[in-house]
Order: C-alpha cells, then structure tokens, then sequence
C-alpha cells in the first residue's frame, strides 16, 4: 500500500487529472495480483477435480481381482428362459418356488431358436427344482447348492450347449 500512496503523492504536483489517473492506475495495477490470484485458485480447484476424476475413471475401468470376474470371463453367450413356478417337496406343508434362470454359455447359440434345446433344459430345470426343500432354499447355502445342481444336471444332459453358469434372475419361496 505504501507504494499506491507514493505514485499518487509524486503525480499531485503535476495536476489534478494526473491525480486521478495515477489513483486509477494504481488501484487497477492492485486489483491485478488478487485477479492473478484468483485465477491461480481457479486452476488449482480444476486441477483437484480433473485428478479426482481421473482416478475415479482408473479404479472404475481397472480389470478387478475378484472371483466373479473370473466366472463371467468364460461366459461368452447367456440364454435367458422363461420363469419357473414349482411345488417344492415340503414336509406335510404346501410350498412352492418362483424362479428365473439365466444360463451362461460358453459358446455362441446357434443362429436358429429351433435348435436350441429348451424342452430338454426345461425338464432338467424343473426335476432339480421340484426335489428341493423349502427350508433349505431360505438360506445362501441352500440356494448355492441348489445353482450347483442345476449347473451339473444340466452339463451332463445338454454338453453340447456348453452350459458355464447358472444365474437366478428372480428367486421366491411361498410357503
């Protein structure tokens, strides 16, 4: 500040339309470090959003390291069928399940919908599915052993289809 007052002391003798404009000059050359300022603050509050963007790009887009991003790997194709309702095997009670299943395959179904067994994946599904246990399917475990059921009847009745997978799409015990 002492150097704002020292233009417009030594410009006083000049004249008084020097004053005003030594005043103007020097209140501008002033506001020029805050804009510069300003500015820098600017560019460094981008620079923080542009890296915190960019890492959360990198941590999104990265190949994880986890166990089912090793199973979909494998899967080239998925055959989504049409939902089940089955009467559970229940213990003097009434039950039944509502399930959609998706399989994953590990090739490419044919072009034609003719020649895709889904009579026999049908009837695989249904045999599997009416021989659980209501009780059994409310817990993880149960639902787990029974996916791996499924995934190992229907390998052993459709190899040709390359069968990977088995992902439910819709699950509901009604006891």
């Amino acid at each position: 500040m002492p150097e704002v007052q020292a233009k417009t002391v030594s410009t006083a003798a000049a004249g008084g339309e020097a004053v005003k404009a030594a005043t103007v000059s020097a209140a501008s050359d002033a506001a020029v470090p805050k804009k510069k300022a300003a500015r820098k603050k600017r560019y460094f509050y981008f620079l923080v959003v542009f890296v915190a963007a960019a890492a959360g790009i990198y941590f999104w887009m990265r190949p994880g390291a986890s166990s089912s991003a090793a199973t979909t790997a494998e899967v080239e194709n998925t055959l989504a069928l049409e939902t089940f309702v089955v009467n559970l095997d229940g213990a003097g009670q009434r039950a039944y399940l509502r399930i959609g299943i998706t399989l994953g395959l590990s090739r490419a179904l044919p072009l034609k919908k003719e020649e895709v067994p889904v009579a026999l994946l049908r009837d695989t599904i249904l045999s599997v599915l009416s021989s659980a246990q209501p009780e059994q399917l409310l817990a993880s475990e149960g639902k787990q052993k029974l996916k791996a059921d499924l995934l190992k009847a229907l390998q052993e009745r459709a190899p040709a289809l390359g069968i990977e997978d088995v992902y439910f799409t819709e699950f509901l015990v009604q006891m």
